[in-house]
């Protein structure tokens, strides 16, 4: 089980992700994260953390993250061991797409595999990374239509939240 939340709006995501993933920690204190737009630098912030939200909000004290888009996930380990590594958001090899899920992708080690012979790169033990490369691979200037491609490949009970520079 993990909590997952987002915003999209006219202030800074990061304090109201943070609100939201302390609201969550209930579902998963093994890890968290966050990972926003910043706008001016048109690139994907990420902070996150092994061990519970405190951790999280210690590391932003030094890592600011800017924006007012924002994803972020409190986790409880399924695939994977509690690491910073492991420890989601997930970005892609570009650092241009970034997710987060809650549930299981049964079919995830076949679509790994898949995925690693076509030349992706993995950086964790997770089955949510699958998702972050199945998006980018899809995407063809519609996200919408990436993470529904994505999905549609994808075998479980799950719910993803992404977001990309493009």
């Amino acid at each position: 089980m993990c909590g997952i939340v987002g915003y999209v709006g006219g202030k800074k995501a990061a304090p109201i992700l943070i609100d939201g993933l302390i609201r969550l920690e209930y579902r998963g204190y093994d890890s968290s994260g966050i990972a926003t737009i910043d706008e001016k630098l048109n690139e994907i912030a990420l902070v996150k953390e092994k061990g519970k939200i405190k951790q999280l909000v210690d590391k932003l004290k030094v890592r600011e993250c800017k924006g007012s888009i924002g994803i972020g996930h409190t986790r409880w380990a399924t695939h994977g061991a509690p690491s910073s590594i492991n420890a989601h958001p997930h970005l892609d090899e570009s650092k241009r797409f970034a997710v987060v899920h809650n549930g299981i992708f049964e079919n995830f080690q076949e679509i790994r595999s898949e995925l690693i012979s076509e030349g992706y790169v993995f950086l964790s033990e997770t089955d949510t990374e699958c998702a972050v490369h199945l998006i980018r691979k899809y995407y063809r200037n519609s996200l919408k239509d990436a993470v529904e491609r994505a999905a549609s490949k994808l075998k479980g009970s799950f719910v993803i939240l992404a977001m990309s520079l493009e």
